[in-house]
């Protein structure tokens, strides 16, 4: 009999990425195998939309891709489509009424759900739609089938406290609730023994860790813990809020050696009018004294942002505040996001929505500024010696000029000139030494002969992953009690 296949398809954040590799350790625990093929739906016998509901046209792309996914179903009988995240939380029986053929809908807040779901529907041959109000397990307690040997998510928390008044996530992801920071570094230490060498804690405001169990400075002292896990050698975080950052964090980054100089801190806007009609419970000044703080004790952090341009009510002074503050701050990359209105939110419903056509070249002279700094911040590394963990699939990949991709310790995307032959090269999870030798708004660009390349324990995951059979590894059993688009 022939194995059942899935496929997964992923829309949104870091934390769908993590939980797309918590569904798709599901459904291989349940005896299914990681389609191969081509096309949409990749050959696959079960079709998983991981949906976000807070980019732009969130809505009209899925229900576009269902109406496609439509047609191939009736080419593949037995087929099944379950669509899960914020869009069925959201949506939850409109989704079924508006693409009948769906087979599950499932929420974020039962993930683990997925098997049983599908079993049920091919059972009882009609859709099954289960959204959950409150979360059943914390989704790093399910199985995970990571899609990097060498790099790994790991959630703190899930939820958000804030009540920001563009934002949907409190409402489908649900109040803010924290996982113990042993079952945490016990996750972590487990990666670390699979070949992990980089984590990135992931959490909807990862500084508002400890809330929950009363800890305030509980962030600082999980990320100084992290250093003192043998192997590990970088830890990201994403995201924190302004209002929740606080001098503990800052020395915790600058006095755990593991912990990197990068640090992404939504702005959302410089306009401290808009930013109260945001909600946002910081003003530009705070925002910038952050930032000083973390150059003072970490001279060479890369900082980058998120800003939403045209948010309702915005004036042209509001935007120049807004230009002010980026060129204050230096941002090594900015997230750019043009206001659009999200049903059910506060915002959605104020007065004074600003044309597209004002929100169009606001935000092409708010890109151009961003990219003018970014452009003359690489620049300034040109001829430095950079530390890069090579990656795969980051940037491109250029066979003619013999080139891998990676991020250095700052998280800059650095494209290396690696040796013609394939034995001489770094595998991606080993790590070397470049001097830069060009910079682009977007990424840097290394000439030279690497210097000091490590072949790393992860590096070694990464060839023992695909030496492998299909689905033989790469597969965890998570505890033991993973972008933008």
């Amino acid at each position: 009999m022939t194995e059942r296949s899935y496929h997964v398809i992923t829309y949104g954040c870091q934390m769908n990425v993590h939980d797309s590799e918590r569904i798709s350790g599901l459904l291989e625990e349940s005896g299914l195998v990681r389609a191969s093929g081509e096309g949409p739906s990749a050959g696959a016998d079960v079709v998983v939309f991981n949906t976000c509901a807070v980019r732009e046209n969130a809505d009209n792309r899925l229900y576009g891709n269902l109406g496609h996914m439509a047609r191939i179903k009736e080419q593949h009988p037995g087929m099944q489509i379950a669509v899960g995240g914020c869009m069925a939380q959201k949506d939850r029986d409109l989704i079924v009424r508006k693409a009948p053929w769906v087979d599950v809908v499932f929420g974020t807040h039962n993930v683990g759900s997925l098997p049983t779901l599908l079993e049920r529907a091919r059972a009882e041959r009609e859709a099954q739609v289960e959204i959950k109000e409150a979360l059943e397990t914390f989704p790093s307690n399910l199985p995970t089938r990571r899609d990097s040997a060498y790099a790994g998510w790991v959630s703190i928390s899930v939820g958000c406290n804030n009540t920001c008044t563009f934002c949907i996530v409190p409402q489908l992801r649900g109040k803010e609730t924290d996982r113990r920071p042993g079952d945490i570094l016990a996750e972590i230490r487990m990666l670390v023994d699979e070949g992990v060498q980089e984590i990135t804690l992931l959490g909807q405001n990862v500084n508002a860790y400890g809330v929950e169990f009363g800890d305030r400075r509980a962030f600082a002292k999980l990320l100084r813990a992290c250093g003192e896990i043998d192997g590990l050698e970088r830890v990201r975080f994403t995201s924190p809020h302004p209002k929740d950052f606080t001098d503990d964090v800052i020395a915790a980054m600058a006095e755990t050696p593991n912990v990197m100089p990068s640090l992404h801190m939504p702005l959302q806007s410089g306009s401290d009018k808009v930013l109260k009609d945001m909600r946002r419970s910081y003003r530009s000044r705070r925002f910038l004294d952050i930032l000083a703080s973390v150059r003072e004790s970490i001279p060479h952090a890369a900082i980058t942002t998120d800003i939403i341009v045209g948010f309702p009510g915005e004036t042209d002074e509001d935007f120049e505040d807004t230009l002010r503050v980026v060129e204050q701050a230096r941002f090594s990359a900015a997230f750019t996001f043009q206001y659009s209105i999200r049903p059910g939110t506060p915002a959605g419903s104020m007065p004074n929505q600003v044309p597209k056509a004002v929100v169009q070249e606001r935000y092409e002279r708010l890109v151009k500024l961003v990219d003018e700094i970014a452009w003359a911040e690489n620049r300034a590394l040109v001829g430095q010696d950079v530390e890069v963990l090579f990656a795969e699939g980051e940037g491109r990949k250029d066979a003619a000029t013999h080139r891998m991709s990676g991020r250095a310790r700052d998280n800059r995307l650095v494209h290396v000139t690696v040796p013609e032959f394939p034995a001489q090269r770094p595998r991606p999870g080993d790590i070397g030494q470049v001097r830069v030798t060009y910079a682009a708004p977007h990424h840097l660009n290394s000439d030279e002969p690497i210097r000091g390349l490590r072949r790393t324990r992860g590096g070694d995951a990464w060839e023992a992953l695909h030496a492998a059979p299909t689905g033989q590894v790469g597969v965890g059993l998570g505890m033991p009690t993973m972008r933008r688009d």
